[in-house]
């Protein structure tokens, strides 16, 4: 089999639906759920509920 002498770079899209970027944001809201679950607790209540 005859390999390539130059493997063109992929660059990812900086916009829309892509995996990557679904990816990050699943993460983002991760930590913000577990940062509001860590506030609840150290207060004792609800942040809407009181």
């Amino acid at each position: 089999m005859i390999d390539p002498k130059i493997i063109p770079e992929r660059k990812l899209p900086s916009y829309g639906f892509h995996n990557h970027t679904e990816n990050l944001n699943g993460r983002w809201a991760m930590i913000g759920f577990i940062a509001l679950v860590i506030v609840e607790f150290k207060l004792g209540h609800g942040i809407l509920i009181r």
